[in-house]
């Protein structure tokens, strides 16, 4: 499948940040990206990820929170975060807009972004739906400090894929925090999966990871229609 990728910037408070557009030919959906806490958006798993959507007829939007552009290593406020998140899917809305793509826009992240994506859309950011790349439920070793109160109050479809071995989300807990959203959240558990979603003695680059994640993702925005 022939998919055309631009480079760009995107204006966020005082500064840009970059973002690449991804899109095949008369994509199904467009799912904007972001990358996690400890990486920024061309670590080779959010770029197998993409790469993987794209494969499936999906266009992608994936850039850099503010932090990462200026090199920072410690993560954004969400303030800045969100408002990043924003910049990104109107960003997005307006190169689909521009190709005349009607699909829905969905939001998507590894981790921290995820998170960030969340927060976003429980502050009123518009989003067909979203989807969880490990999300970070608790700190490894904090079970008793979930980061999950602003989930109850979102309606929009949401798919949790999780490794069953994440530090970062105790398997029960996570269970029951989708349990208590309803019916538009799904969870799917990546056997032995971490919080990379590495499977022990499974050799497999970063890019084969992020990208074995696309198919179910794809399949999940189908299903939502």
């Amino acid at each position: 499948m022939s998919v055309s990728e631009s480079d760009f910037h995107i204006a966020v408070g005082e500064g840009t940040v970059s973002a690449v557009f991804a899109r095949p030919g008369s994509p199904s959906a467009t799912v904007v990206v972001a990358h996690g806490a400890g990486a920024g958006m061309e670590h080779p798993f959010l770029r197998g990820f993409t790469d993987g959507l794209n494969s499936l007829g999906v266009a992608t939007l994936r850039f850099n929170f503010p932090y990462r552009e200026a090199g920072r290593k410690f993560p954004d406020r969400p303030p800045a975060a969100i408002a990043a998140w924003r910049a990104a899917v109107a960003a997005a809305a307006e190169r689909a807009a521009e190709h005349g793509d009607t699909g829905p826009l969905w939001a998507a992240g590894k981790s921290f972004g995820g998170r960030m994506a969340s927060m976003a859309v429980a502050e009123g950011m518009e989003a067909a739906g979203l989807v969880y790349l490990g999300y970070p439920l608790h700190a490894p070793g904090k079970p008793d400090k979930l980061r999950d109160g602003h989930l109850y109050g979102i309606t929009a479809p949401m798919l949790f894929l999780q490794g069953s071995r994440d530090t970062f989300a105790t398997p029960k807990l996570l269970e029951d925090v989708v349990g208590r959203i309803g019916p538009s959240a799904v969870l799917q558990w990546v056997e032995g999966g971490d919080h990379s979603f590495a499977v022990a003695g499974l050799k497999r680059s970063a890019a084969e990871v992020g990208a074995s994640l696309a198919e179910p993702v794809a399949r999940f925005i189908r299903a939502a229609g």
